[in-house]
Parts: C-alpha cells; sequence; structure tokens
C-alpha cells in the first residue's frame, strides 16, 4: 500500500512519470470500485453498474410514504443525481438550452445549497423532446464536482464553495440532437465521448487543470458518409482484466477498448447501429455491449483479451431483438436484467444470452435500473417503479407510483434512493416505525 504522503507528494506534481501514474490511478481504481455505501459518485454508481450494498431500502412508497423529502428542480434536465457526503449534485438547463445550471441539494434536508449557472449559450443546437441540454451526469468526489454539457462546456467546480476552479468549451462537436455522454473519472483523468454528427472521439482531461492529456479520432469505418448514422450518446466503463485496466468505449457502429492513461486501441468490435445510452459492464470474464435500437446486433457479450479487430474472434454471444436502446442492463450473479422502451422486463443466462423470463410490465423505460439486497428497482417515464426479485421466476415484488416520471436513473446513498423525475428529487426512506 502506497503511504499518505507519498500518494500527497503525486498529487501535488503537476506532471507525475507514467509508471508512477499507472500505479496510483491502479489504487484509486480499487477504492473506488466499491459497491454503495454513502456515496454514488458517477452515472450507475460506484461500481458502474448500478450495484449496491445498502440494507434497509424502502418496497414501498408513494408521494405520501416513506418519503423524507421532495425538492423541486428547475427548468429540464434528464442527468442523475450524484452523491458525494451531505451532497447532492445534478445539472439542468433552460428548455431552449440557452442557460445551462449545475444544482445542489442537501443530502438531510432537501435544501438546495448550489444554483449556479455555468454557461450561456448564444444558439444553442436542436434537442428533441426525448432529450435535454443537461443530460450528461456529473462526477463527483471529494471537493471536486464536474459538471459537463457535451460542446456547450465542461467544469470542475469546489464543492463547499460551489466556485468554478477550470472550464472547458473548446471540445468541438455536433451533437445533432443535443448530448448525452457521461464523463467518469479514473486516477488523475477525466475520461469523455463526443461521438457527434461531425466528429467522433475520445478525451481524456487532467482532473486537476482541465488540460487535454490525450485525444483519439475514432478509428471506424462507418461505411457512410452520413452523420446522423456516426453519432451516439454512451458513457465508457473501465474494466479491470487480468491484463489491466480498459477503457471500453461504445460508438455508432463499433466499441473500442482503449487503454486508460496512453489512449492507445487495444481492441475493436463491429455490431453496427448506434448505442444510444446503455453504459457496458462487465462480468464472467465478458464485456457486455450494448448496439443500440438500429443495427443487426442489439446486445452481445465480448472477451477483452483480444487486440485489434475482435469481430470475429471474441465475441460470446449475440442478441439481435428485445435488447433496450436507453436503459442500461443489469447484472446479478449469472443473470442479466433489462427493462425495454416497450415496457418489456428480460432476464438472460449471462454466459449464453438464453432468455430466462419475460414479463410485459408496460411502461417506457429510460432510466436504468438499481440493485440492492436481491431486487432490481426499474422506473418508467410515467412515475411507476416496479421492484422485481432476483432469481428465475422475476416476482413482483412491490409497484410504486410517483407523480412525475424518471427519465433519469437513481441513486443509492445509506439506505434511501434518490430519485430524479421529471420535476422533483426525492429522498425515499423507510420511515420509521410510531413508538
Amino acid at each position: 500500500m502506497i503511504p499518505r504522503n507519498r500518494l500527497k507528494l503525486f498529487f501535488l506534481s503537476a506532471r507525475p512519470p507514467v509508471a508512477l501514474l499507472a500505479v496510483l490511478a491502479t489504487v484509486a481504481f480499487a477504492a473506488t470500485f466499491v459497491r454503495g455505501g454513502d456515496n454514488w459518485p458517477e452515472f450507475r454508481g460506484p461500481s458502474a453498474d448500478g450495484h449496491s450494498d445498502a440494507v434497509g431500502l424502502p418496497l414501498h412508497w408513494s408521494e405520501t410514504e416513506n418519503i423524507k423529502w421532495k425538492t423541486a428542480i428547475h427548468d429540464k434536465g434528464w442527468s442523475s443525481p450524484v452523491v458525494w457526503g451531505s451532497q447532492i449534485w445534478m445539472t439542468t438547463a433552460t428548455e431552449d438550452g440557452k442557460e445551462l445550471f449545475v444544482v445542489c441539494v442537501d443530502r438531510d434536508r432537501g435544501k438546495i445549497l448550489h444554483d449556479i449557472k455555468l454557461f450561456d449559450i448564444a444558439k444553442p443546437g436542436f434537442c428533441p423532446p426525448t432529450n435535454s441540454y443537461a443530460s450528461p451526469t456529473p462526477v463527483v468526489e471529494a471537493g471536486r464536482v464536474y459538471a459537463h454539457f457535451g460542446s456547450y462546456g465542461t467544469a470542475c467546480l469546489d464543492t463547499a464553495t460551489g466556485q468554478t476552479l477550470w472550464s472547458r468549451r473548446d471540445l468541438p462537436c455536433d451533437h445533432w440532437r443535443a448530448p448525452g455522454s457521461s464523463p467518469i473519472l479514473y486516477g488523475e483523468l477525466l475520461f469523455i465521448d463526443f461521438d457527434g454528427y461531425d466528429q467522433q472521439y475520445v478525451i481524456a482531461l487532467e482532473k486537476s487543470t482541465g488540460k487535454t492529456r490525450w485525444k483519439r479520432a475514432r478509428n471506424i469505418d462507418y461505411g457512410t458518409n452520413n452523420g446522423d448514422l456516426k453519432k451516439a450518446f454512451a458513457t465508457p466503463a473501465l474494466v479491470k482484466t487480468e491484463t489491466g485496466v480498459q477503457l471500453v468505449s461504445p460508438s455508432a457502429v463499433a466499441t473500442i477498448a482503449y487503454d486508460p492513461l496512453s489512449g492507445e486501441e487495444l481492441w475493436k468490435v463491429y455490431h453496427g447501429g448506434m448505442n444510444t445510452a446503455m453504459r457496458p459492464v462487465f462480468g464472467h470474464g465478458l464485456v457486455f455491449v450494448s448496439a443500440g435500437e438500429t443495427g443487426p446486433i442489439r446486445l452481445l457479450a465480448v472477451r477483452p483479451d483480444g487486440h485489434g479487430d475482435v469481430t470475429n474472434s471474441h465475441v460470446a454471444w449475440k442478441l439481435t431483438r428485445g435488447v433496450p436502446a436507453r436503459s442500461s442492463l443489469m447484472l446479478v450473479d449469472d443473470l442479466i436484467f433489462m427493462a425495454s422502451e416497450q415496457g418489456v422486463i428480460t432476464c438472460l443466462e449471462a454466459q449464453t444470452g438464453a432468455v430466462a423470463w419475460q414479463k410485459r410490465l408496460g411502461g417506457e423505460h429510460n432510466a436504468s435500473p438499481v440493485f440492492a439486497e436481491g431486487r432490481v428497482y426499474f422506473f418508467d417515464v410515467n412515475g411507476k417503479a416496479h421492484v422485481i426479485q432476483v432469481d428465475r421466476q422475476g416476482k413482483v415484488l412491490a409497484r410504486n407510483q410517483l407523480d412525475e416520471g424518471c427519465m433519469a436513473s437513481p441513486a443509492i446513498a445509506g439506505k434511501a434512493l434518490f430519485v430524479r423525475t421529471k420535476t422533483h428529487l426525492y429522498r425515499i426512506e423507510q420511515s420509521s416505525p410510531a413508538p
């Protein structure tokens, strides 16, 4: 274990040696790759797969039951809440996209602590009703939160004061239908995908300064000059393999794995289509990747130990239908759970892709599910939430209803669910029994 004094000296260094950077990144990765606890630092949580080890989450709730507080969030934003200590952060934007904000809510009381306008946009691009100008989820750590709005701007703020420490507004990309990819952290680096109509690249920024550490154009044969078929909205994932950590980054047509420290391309798999929002997950020696809603392949399981183009050599199995385009899948033990835009919940065998069961529960699902205590929680756009038991029968344990639905994915911290609907942020927690 690296002593604290050496860690402090390292982080004060502007340009640490690559070897030491690799060691510290691995330490940071291991330290943050935990499930549950009091923090939910990024899209899909501390382990990037929606898992929590929380105990005592409520099974039932409504507008009048098991709601500790409910706080209105102004304007429109689909970014998910992230939690660090006593703070909850998210972004929002005016309907026309001309003003972009970051909002911080007190975790205990639900009071708004910071409401900061970060950027003014003179001429925002087009945004359909299914997206927002504040869809990318922030990432938070001790003392810092990183808010991202695609090409409109990225900023690092001090979480105590709300002061902007650095910002970037020089990362071009025509998102065509507004941004969606969320930033993630690894060691001293902040990673962001830019898959637009005109440009497609992955970039690593130094989290302390915002300076570019590396930038890689997508090395993909899209088979078309139509930029509408080159865009994507996915968030990358860090995968720890036997040979090291990989940055697995889905795009349109293909998914690429990079060395996170250098940006070197490690492997690539072609699947067609366009990844709308699903984040990759890893288990059983396989990376599970969505190919989106338009491709001939909708979901595939890839062994991450290949090099170069692994399309014909490292795909363990693939599905061609019944896979969601927006909601990320949930891997629990040897089962995969997923909810489609048509309200169908499907359970797959993770190692083969075989369907274990399917249920039509209704509702359109954009939010990604979360898992705790042997249950998977699904939230739809109409305010309904289904709680499903993790097994090969798919027993529905509860059906709950809020006034508005979810475009954002929920967070879990302590014994509470933090649920952002289209209008409010809720702290859903089991009420203490009456004395």
